[in-house]
């Protein structure tokens, strides 16, 4: 597996509860999000993404109780989005130990965070993720809040903007592939690797853990993330088991 590849969990939460989505819709209670995180630490997992789906739809406020728990139990670089519509906010949440803030609704209405991340912290500690799905009639699109509104940009020019703004890290999220376990958007993913200069992370989809080597290898991210994958004993949804490549996985490839 190249260096620089990275292979990533990610837990999203409807308030405090681990849920595992299909398409964004229909949320499925999965367990405790703090239990997960521990079972990840065992696993020495590269990094661990986690996402509240409901906070910037409902108008919630990051929990940060909540978010000083997981990243107090922790052992990886965790990364953390929803709810953010501030700098004061971001400031907050890497004071409780979280190393990347994710952004995603608010980058619609107030781009300008983006950057006034980056010049405290870094852009390395900026990530935005663009949900993608298509529009009627207008093709590819970013989406906000869930995946409920979408953009008006083309995918690479919004990629493009993002990143000139300071973004450090952009994740993919392919909406219609979401706990489909069918299979990555390579052309999707390789069309943004392609067009910008700042590590892309590949999301929607995931059949198995093998995939997840593959679409670094093809496509030019340099990090694969995936929910189902590590949550359900293979792709049965009704049996949860966390699982993450062993190290043997990881040295074949």
């Amino acid at each position: 597996m190249n260096q620089r590849a990275r292979i990533i969990p990610v837990l999203t939460i409807d308030q405090q509860k681990l849920v595992k989505t299909v398409k964004f819709k229909n949320p499925n209670y999965i367990g405790d999000p703090i239990n997960a995180i521990k079972i990840f630490n065992d696993k020495m997992v590269d990094e661990i993404v986690v996402l509240d789906i409901t906070a910037s739809a409902s108008g919630r406020l990051p929990n940060e109780k909540l978010i000083y728990e997981m990243a107090g139990e922790c052992f990886s670089p965790l990364g953390y989005g929803g709810g953010i519509s501030t700098f004061d906010q971001a400031a907050k949440i890497f004071s409780l130990g979280v190393e990347k803030i994710i952004l995603n609704s608010i980058v619609n209405t107030k781009p300008q965070l983006i950057t006034e991340i980056a010049n405290a912290f870094g852009s390395q500690s900026v990530v935005v993720s663009i949900d993608i799905k298509k529009k009627f009639l207008s093709g590819l699109r970013p989406h906000f809040t869930s995946g409920k509104n979408a953009g008006t940009e083309g995918i690479v020019d919004f990629a493009k903007r993002i990143e000139s703004l300071g973004a450090g890290e952009i994740f993919v999220h392919d909406i219609e592939r979401d706990g489909t376990f069918a299979g990555y958007n390579r052309d999707l993913i390789k069309l943004i690797a392609g067009a910008v200069s700042v590590p892309v992370v590949a999301c929607g989809g995931a059949s198995s853990h093998s995939e997840m080597f593959d679409i670094i290898a093809e496509t030019g991210a340099s990090a694969a993330a995936a929910g189902s994958i590590f949550v359900y004993k293979g792709q049965n949804t009704n049996s949860i088991l966390i699982s993450y490549p062993t190290p043997d996985d990881i040295v074949q490839h």
